[in-house]
């Protein structure tokens, strides 16, 4: 395996166009490669970025959670535990990080976003296998501080299915699947690093068993409330935005 962590432009709020990182200077991608791009130049791209004097934080993370909970007890300021775009995250995923005095939003509609930017770059590389992993950071209950994990990918299929598979003892397995894109994710944000490497991009080249698809089934790795083995804790905790 491979990692490739990629320099790019300073992408800078509120607006940026992300189709300029691939020029003459970045990577040649491969057939087979997974391309990880953190969200917030997505975000750019998209200018969804509010500047710090048009709303306060604490509204717009309202505005931008499924769910919210506030815990003004977390350091330094307080913390909102949200559920956005399907996520867990703190927040509702909005950064202040190199964010140039603006607030940066998650971005919207990935699925048509990134499948545009997936015919651009296999046409461009004269590719029929890639795929591409849209990244965040999170954190997780009971460890400190932050996490990479995907909040939309394509061009793979996101689960490995073990069911039916034998254990070293000869015993079925029967609810195993392994979150792949998760997991990857969390290596990938790990190398690109989250403060001034100005590295937003990696290219994964030869990760095994790695299935490509051009059907859309990123939605296969999403859980709902209801039947989320955490569903007892968040339903009873956080509030559901009425907005």
């Amino acid at each position: 395996m491979k990692f490739i962590p990629i320099k790019t432009k300073l992408f800078t709020p509120p607006k940026d166009d992300i189709y300029q990182a691939f020029d003459d200077k970045f990577p040649e991608l491969k057939n087979w490669d997974i391309l990880f791009i953190t969200s917030k130049v997505i975000s750019i791209h998209q200018w969804r970025c509010i500047s710090k004097k048009n709303i306060l934080k604490q509204n717009l993370i309202i505005q931008e959670a499924s769910y919210f909970l506030h815990n003004p007890d977390i350091w330094p300021n307080g913390i909102d535990l949200t559920i956005t775009q399907n996520t867990l995250i703190p927040n509702a995923g909005i950064d202040e990080s190199n964010a140039n005095n603006y607030y940066i939003l998650l971005p919207n509609n990935l699925p048509k976003e990134i499948k545009k930017l997936y015919r651009f770059l296999t046409k461009k590389y004269k590719l029929t296998k890639l795929g591409i992993v849209v990244t965040d950071s999170t954190s997780k209950p009971l460890r400190y501080w932050s996490i990479g994990v995907a909040i939309y990918s394509y061009g793979f299929y996101p689960l490995l299915d073990k069911r039916w598979n034998k254990d070293l003892f000869g015993r079925k397995l029967e609810v195993t699947k392994v979150n792949i894109v998760d997991s990857i994710s969390a290596i990938a944000v790990y190398l690109m690093g989250e403060s001034t490497e100005q590295t937003p991009m990696l290219i994964w080249r030869n990760i095994k068993n790695i299935t490509y698809t051009t059907k859309d089934c990123f939605k296969d790795n999403v859980v709902d409330l209801k039947n989320d083995i955490y569903s007892p804790i968040l339903k009873n905790m956080l509030k559901k935005n009425r907005l």
